[in-house]
């Protein structure tokens, strides 16, 4: 819980610097951001790969590993349902459309914002970064609370990047390859069902 804080108050301590300073545009905050995400994900690379059982975890795959994306998408139409039900904010396509960007918030808000306009697009941005905050602040709690791949299947998309560190510190290192497939199957269809869900349903 402790690194949970951590993170939420650095997330607001930028939050207050964008507000109360004025960044020059020659910022690029993309770039890095990226930047700093390739360090991290370097320095988690080098740390698995120095570690002694990392071979094993590899030799551990099985096809079933590629229930976990299936059962994400399940869940993630599910939870959408539920909400659509309580709530009835957005109409049913819409409302799993953005449901479908499983936290891929850059891709999933372009493509929205592209089918129907502004409104929607700044939904899936806000709805898919919370996702991927969620799942950053959380991951602990919900290892511990309802399973150690509940971290993974949080992360959406992300958990092949973004919350890959803290699914591996939360559920161990022996469920990278589980955030890893995870997160690059989910990367590859957020396009093709944010689209379907939006136009078919």
């Amino acid at each position: 819980m402790k690194d949970s804080l951590v993170i939420i108050l650095f997330f607001l301590a930028g939050i207050g610097a964008g507000i109360m300073f004025d960044m020059p545009d020659s910022l690029e905050m993309e770039k890095t951001i990226d930047i700093a995400l390739y360090a991290l994900l370097l320095v988690v690379g080098i740390n698995l790969g120095a570690d002694p059982g990392f071979l094993e975890i590899i030799r551990s795959i099985r096809p079933r590993i590629f229930f976990i994306p299936l059962a994400t998408i399940l869940g993630t139409l599910l939870g959408v349902t539920v909400y659509h039900i309580l709530f009835d904010y957005l109409p049913f396509n819409k409302s799993v459309a953005v449901g479908m960007g499983f936290g891929y918030y850059s891709l999933s808000s372009v493509i929205l914002n592209q089918l129907d306009g502004e409104k929607l697009g700044l939904i899936a941005l806000m709805a898919n970064i919370s996702r991927e905050v969620l799942t950053l602040l959380f991951a602990p709690l919900f290892a511990r609370f309802t399973g150690k791949l509940a971290p993974v299947v949080a992360g959406g998309a992300t958990s092949m990047d973004t919350t890959l560190p803290v699914i591996i510190e939360a559920s161990g290192k022996r469920f990278l390859i589980h955030a890893m497939i995870h997160g690059v199957v989910l990367s590859i269809l957020v396009p093709v069902l944010v689209t379907l869900a939006y136009q078919l349903l």
